[in-house]
C-alpha cells in the first residue's frame, strides 16, 4: 500500500474540480437549510406560531420541522426514479432549484402579525418541499461523484459527499450562533433571523449556474442504452434488496451520530452539563473541523485498502468508546472534556463517513442507483434522524441516566456493524473504471 501522503490524488482531483463542486454545494446547502431552521426554531416559533403558551408555540414549529423529515422518502423514491431515468445532471438541477425556492419562501414570508394565518401554513409549504428536493440530493450527487470520478479514485471523490454536509453544519452554526449574540431581541425577531436564509440564496443561483455547466454521466448514458433499461424498474429494485437492506443498516448509524453527536451535542452540554453556549458551540466547530478534514483522507485510503476495513474498525471503536467518552464527560463537566470527546469521537465519524457514502453507492448498479440508494437513505434518515430527539428524550427520561444519548449511538453503531457484513466490496476491481462499475453484474 502507498504511504498515506500519497493517497490523496490531488492531480486527478484538480482535473474535475467543477463535477466536485456541483455536487458538495447542493448536499451542503441541503444541510445548511435545516440546521438554520432548527437553530432559529425559537424565534420562527414566536413570528410564525403564535400560541397560547411558549410551549406550544415551540411544538408547532419543531413539529413543522419534522414534517420536512416525512417528505424525504417520497422526495428518494420520485426524484431517485428522476435520475435514473433522465440523468444525474437534469436531477441535480431540479433539485437545487426546489430547494433554493424553499429557502427563499421562508426567508421572505411574512410574519403572522402580517398575514395571519396564512403565515404558518407558508412556513409548511417550504419545510415539504425542502423535504421532498432534501430526498434526492444525497443519492443523485453521490451517483453522480462516483460516476464522474477517475478509476480507482471512486472512495475520494465520493467523500466529498460528507465533507458537504459537514461544512454546512459548521458554517451553519458558527453564523447563527454570530447572530444571535450580535443582535439584540428585537432586532434578532425583526429581520436578524433572516439573514441566514437570505445567505443561502447566495449559495443557491451559484449552485444552479455550476451545474448547468455539468456534462452527464458516462455511466448514465451507458445504463440507459444498455440492456439494463429494459428491466422493469420494480423488478431491477426487488434484486437489489440485500443491497438495501445493507445501505438501511449503514445509514441508521450514521444518521444516528450525526444527529446525536453534532446537532444534539450542544444542547447536551447546555442542559446535562450546565455549560455556556459559547463553549459547546466552540467545541463543536474544533470537532467538525477535524471530521471535515479527515473525511476525504479516509475516502482516498479507501480506494487502497477497501471500504469495508475502514468502515468496520471505525464502527468497533465508535461502539467501544461512545459510553466511556460520555460518561467521562459527564462526571467532569468542563470544556476541555466536551472538547475531547467531541474530537474523538468526530475524528472516528471522520474514517467511517470518508468512504460511507461511494460504498453504499456501489451496491447499486447505475440503472437504479439514485432510486435504490435515495429509498434506502431517506427512509433510515427519516425514522432514526428525525425522531432522534425524541429518542434521546425518551431515554434519559426512561432510563433515569443522563448519559443515555451514549446507548441510541451505541445501538446505531451495531446496526451499522451487522449491516457492514452484508456491504460487497467494491474498491479492489481494479478492471473497473467508475463508469464500468456502474454496469457491473452483481
Amino acid at each position: 500500500m502507498s504511504s498515506l501522503s500519497s493517497t490523496i490524488p490531488s492531480t486527478a482531483f484538480a482535473s474535475k474540480p467543477l463535477q466536485v463542486a456541483a455536487a458538495v454545494i447542493g448536499n451542503a446547502l441541503e444541510w445548511y437549510d435545516f440546521i438554520v431552521f432548527g437553530f432559529f426554531a425559537v424565534v420562527i416559533s414566536r413570528l410564525f406560531f403564535p400560541a397560547d403558551s411558549q410551549y406550544a408555540s415551540l411544538l408547532l414549529t419543531t413539529a413543522t420541522f419534522g414534517v420536512g423529515f416525512f417528505m424525504r422518502p417520497v422526495g428518494g423514491i420520485l426524484l431517485g426514479i428522476y435520475a435514473d431515468r433522465r440523468g444525474r445532471k437534469a436531477a441535480l438541477l431540479l433539485i437545487i432549484g426546489l430547494m433554493t425556492l424553499a429557502i427563499a419562501m421562508i426567508g421572505f414570508a411574512p410574519t403572522y402579525a402580517v398575514i395571519g394565518i396564512a403565515a404558518p401554513l407558508l412556513i409548511v409549504l417550504a419545510r415539504l418541499l425542502q423535504g421532498f428536493s432534501a430526498g434526492g440530493e444525497f443519492a443523485s450527487s453521490t451517483a453522480f461523484l462516483i460516476e464522474t470520478a477517475p478509476p480507482q479514485r471512486c472512495g475520494f471523490y465520493g467523500s466529498w459527499q460528507m465533507v458537504g454536509q459537514g461544512l454546512a453544519v459548521l458554517v451553519g452554526a458558527l453564523l447563527g450562533a454570530f447572530i444571535t449574540r450580535a443582535l439584540p431581541p428585537e432586532s434578532l425577531d425583526g429581520w436578524g433571523w433572516r439573514i441566514p436564509f437570505l445567505f443561502g440564496l447566495v449559495i443557491g443561483p451559484l449552485g444552479l449556474y455550476i451545474r448547468r455547466r455539468l456534462d452527464e454521466t458516462a455511466a448514465f448514458r451507458a445504463a440507459r442504452q444498455g440492456a439494463a433499461r429494459s428491466q422493469a424498474l420494480g423488478g431491477a429494485l426487488v434484486a437489489h434488496v440485500r443491497e438495501a437492506f445493507a445501505t438501511f443498516g449503514i445509514i441508521i448509524s450514521g444518521t444516528i451520530s450525526f444527529y446525536v453527536i453534532l446537532l444534539y451535542m450542544p444542547t447536551f452540554a447546555r442542559t446535562e452539563l450546565h455549560l455556556p453556549l459559547d463553549q459547546a458551540f466552540t467545541a463543536q466547530a474544533i470537532s467538525l473541523a477535524c471530521m471535515v478534514v479527515l473525511i476525504p483522507i479516509f475516502g482516498a485510503l479507501s480506494d487502497h485498502i477497501g471500504r469495508k476495513p475502514i468502515m468496520i474498525g471505525a464502527l468497533i471503536i465508535y461502539f467501544a468508546l461512545s459510553y466511556p467518552l460520555f460518561l467521562w464527560m459527564y462526571d467532569n463537566p468542563s470544556f476541555m472534556s466536551l472538547a475531547v470527546t467531541q474530537v474523538v469521537l468526530c475524528g472516528v465519524l471522520g474514517a467511517f463517513f470518508g468512504p460511507m457514502s461511494t460504498a453504499l453507492a456501489e451496491q447499486f448498479q447505475a440503472h437504479v442507483r439514485s432510486t435504490g440508494l435515495g429509498t434506502a437513505y431517506n427512509f433510515a434518515v427519516m425514522i432514526f434522524g428525525g425522531f432522534a430527539p425524541f429518542f434521546v428524550t425518551w431515554l434519559i427520561h426512561v432510563t433515569g441516566v443522563p448519559v443515555a444519548p451514549a446507548f441510541y449511538v451505541m445501538f446505531g453503531a451495531a446496526a451499522g456493524l451487522l449491516a457492514s457484513l452484508f456491504l460487497k466490496e467494491r474498491a479492489r476491481e481494479a478492471d473497473l473504471t467508475a463508469g464500468d462499475l456502474g454496469m457491473a453484474v452483481h
